[in-house]
């Protein structure tokens, strides 16, 4: 199953860490060895194997020659439970394959029904068996009995290149090569390293709903939008049906829009298609106090100033200065 993380346009670094954390250790890294935003499988990695004594377990007495401590071998972790048989050609891609300028390899090993093929704002739901080139498998959401399903662009280079060649239906093998996908030496403990090998199969394709529009407002807001004592400007669009307000330890499913004050959208839970939960805590102060004046069902825009949001001057990758939000409260947990 997969579980990607909401989006960090919204959700603070000490929290997305916490996500991650709280999501590995309830074992769910399943189909993350495709993504860029999680560990695959958990295990030591990096301990210190050096001693300084000597095989007797004795400190080495001073000048005495002590050869160099030889680097414990870490033992290839067991066979996934229910692991499927490697194809014979795992190693390697036979001749007849088909070789992209990236460096991709594939065979078509069932033709597709349909016609169109996935583009990166798609979602697609595929079943899929992953091995490593020593015929070890990692990963199989056949094996699950349980389809994946994400963003095309979310998942690693190889696979957002190869899903691009597919139709509906198809069935096919992938030769990864190290640099698209984790590397040689990957930095998520985990991954798998080198050259990995998937089959594929391509069951749907779901284009995104069209892009929200910008708010005529998006630039300030209005003279009828309420203002609280700390500085946060909304209106309700759409009256909710329920009665009870979130409160800032409880968790929520929303749908959202954000936007700059120039009207760029910067993120979109529904020109995803999917809304997102998270905890009050989690995420910008204008969203933990916003969320709590909604009910479900509501709808409302908020105009949050830079200090509830990033700031002026934030990091790389975050929105600067007021932030305008469109948020639907969906259900409160």
């Amino acid at each position: 199953m997969i579980f990607l993380e909401p989006s960090p346009c919204l959700l603070t670094v000490n929290s997305l860490r916490a996500a991650h954390s709280l999501r590995r250790s309830a074992g769910l890294a399943a189909v993350c060895c495709l993504l860029g935003v999680s560990a695959c499988q958990s295990g030591d990695v990096g301990k210190n194997t050096s001693s300084n004594t000597g095989a007797a377990g004795t400190a080495a007495q001073p000048g005495a020659a002590v050869a160099p401590a030889t680097p414990a071998v870490k033992p290839p972790p067991p066979p996934l439970p229910g692991a499927l048989p490697a194809p014979e050609d795992v190693a390697a891609p036979p001749a007849t394959a088909t070789k992209t300028p990236s460096g991709l390899a594939y065979v078509v090993l069932q033709p597709g029904t349909g016609t169109d093929h996935p583009a990166p704002p798609d979602s697609v739901k595929v079943h899929y068996t992953g091995w490593t080139k020593d015929g070890r498998m990692f990963d199989s959401s056949v094996a699950r009995k349980q389809p994946a399903q994400f963003g095309v662009t979310q998942v690693i280079k190889g696979w957002t290149e190869g899903l691009q060649l597919m139709t509906t239906g198809e069935k096919a093998r992938f030769w990864i090569p190290a640099e698209l996908a984790y590397g040689e030496t990957p930095k998520r403990p985990g991954a798998p390293a080198g050259q990995l090998t998937f089959d594929v199969e391509l069951l749907e394709i779901t284009k995104p709903p069209p892009p929200p529009e910008v708010p005529k407002d998006v630039a300030a807001p209005p003279a009828s939008a309420k203002k609280t004592a700390s500085g946060l400007r909304y209106r309700v669009l759409t009256p909710g049906k329920g009665k009870v307000h979130p409160k800032a330890e409880n968790s929520v499913k929303v749908h959202y829009s954000g936007w700059t004050t120039d009207g760029k959208m910067f993120d979109s839970s529904v020109a995803r298609g999917r809304p997102i939960d998270f905890k009050l805590t989690q995420v910008i102060k204008g969203w933990t106090e916003g969320l709590q004046l909604m009910v479900e069902g509501e709808k409302t825009r908020f105009w949050i100033p830079a200090e509830l949001a990033y700031g002026t001057n934030p990091a790389p990758g975050q929105p600067a200065g007021m932030l305008v939000f469109d948020v639907e409260l969906l259900g409160i947990q």
